[in-house]
């Protein structure tokens, strides 16, 4: 992946995993490489399983005082 290819984090902290997107690949057998994606995967699901907790506690809380004026 060429360095213009790579992810950019933009404006939000997301510190290590920006750093692994800068990450040369290279260096990494098939099999590291087959290990290193499952572990993001993994982490990826446990972001989407948080960020779906966070809004069904925020439409909890909107439901009970009310929606956040914008």
């Amino acid at each position: 992946m060429d360095e213009d290819d790579r992810p950019r984090a933009g404006r939000m902290r997301c510190g290590l995993a920006a750093d692994l997107a800068r990450e040369p690949l290279d260096a990494y057998s098939r099999d590291e490489l087959e290990e290193r994606l499952a572990l993001l995967e993994a982490e990826a699901q446990r972001i989407r399983a948080h960020r779906d907790k966070s809004a069904a506690h925020r439409l909890a809380a909107e439901a009970l005082f009310g929606a956040k004026p914008t």
